[in-house]
């Protein structure tokens, strides 16, 4: 083990991209420790495996769907609706960015889709406002974060396909937390502007809130496409997927205009391109989990970790510590491959609900994507802004510490998440 994590952990260091972390570390493995075997055909054979789900068809109809919404309309008309109710308000601007991160999460699906799409509009509005770059930065990351949770998320659908747990169900039980997030951002957004004395902007009459209305309305389609959809038992997840791209292509193609042929020529190579990243991630993960059920690393180290008897909330507070950590410094899609086949056997003896650990593990995904030292969101966040690492960073722990609120009411009350999906006609 010592020459996998180390060969890991250099790989890390020379800034190689995670897929050839994995999949190099595990060929440089099995290479030196098991040289009579030959793994080369076991090897491909996991990442084909890992990629055959039909579930994971609506990964790239969801990327495609976000790629022509994102280089559209959507994301301004969106916060110009959401800002003419909520901009006046102490701490108007910053709650405006929190809600129109929720809203283009459930439109997207991608937090990355949502830094940029939101982040980029709204993050010169908050510093002309007084606001701090780092509390920007801070806010933008993390409430883009909660398009982890909202449906769609490609989150759910790799946990989905890992554990075999209904997608649809997971979908839905997502909303409640992200909800939950968004009202504690806006809170603490609240707060922070009146202690800083940073004013809202100027009312905007009901003359301009139907205007706005009339501009965004439509954009509010694709969450009750994909949650409506799928609450009512009219589409499966992947049949939400599809629905996404068409009205996609609906709205900005023939109602904003804002397609073009050449335009969707490159929706098409940029879905492609994404896809192919998160495929390889997501087989590269299935093999390097087959290594360690092959090793039997977690029948070696979980029991004595675990116990004979233990506890639901010690279950818990293992697997959510374990998640957390890993997702600081690897791609959530990843740590979810791995660690889940590991630990949802131990979990579910306990008799935790399938859906509400589900939510729980895709949570601390969402916290690990905007955690030092490695979160992805920070780095998407640095390439889009050109803003230095520790600028980024600085305003996270407040934002952290709320989602890490979040994780204990759910697990104290598990019903924020599992209200949706126990009443839901799937």
């Amino acid at each position: 083990m010592l020459l996998l994590v180390g060969t890991m952990i250099l790989k890390l260091l020379f800034g190689f991209p995670f897929m050839v972390v994995l999949l190099g570390s595990l060929i440089i493995y099995v290479t030196f420790q098991m040289p009579s075997f030959d793994f080369s055909n076991v090897i491909i054979q996991q990442v084909v495996t890992g990629i055959i789900p039909p579930s994971l068809v609506a990964v790239p109809m969801f990327i495609l769907a976000a790629n022509i919404i994102t280089s559209g309309q959507a994301a301004k008309r969106l916060i110009r609706m959401v800002k003419a109710f909520l901009g006046h308000i102490p701490g108007g601007l910053a709650i405006t960015t929190n809600a129109a991160c929720t809203l283009f999460g459930a439109v997207s699906g991608s937090t990355q889709a949502t830094v940029a799409a939101i982040g980029g509009t709204m993050r010169p509005m908050l510093l002309d406002a007084g606001y701090s770059s780092s509390f920007s930065l801070a806010l933008i990351i993390n409430s883009s974060d909660i398009a982890f949770l909202i449906p769609p998320s490609i989150g759910f659908i790799v946990y989905g396909v890992v554990t075999g747990t209904s997608v649809g169900k997971l979908f839905l039980a997502g909303v409640g937390p992200g909800l939950l997030i968004f009202l504690l951002f806006s809170i603490y957004s609240y707060i922070y502007a009146k202690k800083n004395k940073i004013a809202g902007t100027e009312k905007a009459d009901w003359k301009e809130r139907k205007e706005a209305v009339r501009g965004g309305i439509l954009v509010m389609g694709f969450p009750v496409i994909i949650i409506g959809g799928i609450y009512g038992g009219f589409f499966s997840p992947t049949e939400a997927a599809a629905m996404s791209v068409a009205y996609a292509l609906i709205l900005e193609g023939f109602v904003f205009r804002t397609l073009r042929v050449k335009s969707m020529i490159d929706h098409f190579l940029q879905t492609g391109v994404v896809t192919g990243v998160v495929f390889i991630l997501v087989g590269a993960g299935n093999a390097f989990s087959w290594l360690l059920s092959f090793l039997r690393i977690p029948q070696t180290y979980l029991p004595p970790l675990f116990g004979d008897d233990p506890s639901r909330l010690y279950v818990i507070f293992i697997v959510v510590v374990a998640y957390f950590i890993a997702c600081m410094f690897v791609d959530p899609i990843v740590a979810i491959y791995v660690l889940s086949p590991i630990f949802a056997p131990y979990v579910l003896q306990t008799g935790v609900d399938p859906i509400l650990l589900g939510v729980l593990v895709v949570l601390q995904a969402a916290i690990g994507s905007a955690t030092p030292p490695f979160g992805c969101d920070i780095f998407t966040a640095q390439l889009i802004f050109r803003r230095p690492y520790f600028e980024i960073i600085k305003g996270t722990p407040p934002f952290i510490f709320i989602l890490l609120l979040v994780t204990v009411l759910l697990v104290i009350f598990p019903q924020i998440a599992l209200f949706l999906p126990n009443a839901a006609l799937i």
